[in-house]
């Protein structure tokens, strides 16, 4: 059983005392996506990690949330990270470089295209042999394919679960901690946290 959250509920705390202003700052930064221009990628690199996202995130790409490229593009313009990496890794900026054009070499040697010209099933499996290890091209002899895919998904995995519009979606209002938490045992709610309606799913 799934749950479908009031639309709107959780972007309109943004506009309450009960974020904190820092956290309003950020999270309305993050909604700002529209007719973004990338900084560090060039527009067909930045193109392919788009669609890259897309594909990791199941999300369609003809009607997107969330433009997860953009967050990745602006951390590497600025040349910000987590402040760590495998010994057997590049610098961020130039794994992302190099994984993007073995994608699309792999992409061309399985089915003599550009990755974001083939079909969304031809992707998963460029991405999947990616994943295994198993990408072709002689890109990936100077990039570990596992790692990268590994880094890679981590971080699109956080930058989609952090957008307001996603945390909306899932009704997920822990953003909204400026006055704290009173109400914490299990099956307690406070008011601001939206009330899910029950839909059934079929597998």
């Amino acid at each position: 059983m799934d749950y479908k959250y009031p639309e709107g509920s959780i972007v309109a705390l943004l506009n309450t005392d009960l974020v904190t202003d820092i956290t309003k700052k950020v999270l309305i930064e993050r909604g700002q996506e529209k007719d973004y221009q990338p900084l560090f990628f060039t527009l067909p690199d930045f193109e392919c990690l788009t669609i890259v996202c897309d594909c990791l995130m199941a999300q369609n790409s003809n009607n997107r949330m969330v433009t997860m490229a953009h967050a990745i593009d602006t951390r590497l313009n600025c040349k910000t990270g987590n402040g760590w990496r495998y010994n057997n890794m590049p610098s961020d900026d130039e794994m992302y470089r190099e994984g993007l054009k073995g994608i699309n070499k792999t992409a061309n040697l399985l089915y003599n295209k550009k990755f974001i010209d083939l079909p969304k099933n031809h992707q998963l499996k460029v991405l999947g042999a990616v994943q295994k290890g198993l990408g072709d091209g002689f890109e990936w002899d100077q990039l570990q394919q596992q790692q990268f895919f590994e880094e890679m998904l981590a971080e699109v995995t956080e930058v989609f679960f952090s957008h307001p519009l996603v945390q909306d979606e899932m009704g997920y209002a822990g953003m909204a901690d400026a006055k704290g938490w009173e109400k914490i045992r299990l099956n307690e709610r406070e008011e601001r946290e939206p009330i899910g309606i029950k839909i059934e799913t079929r597998n």
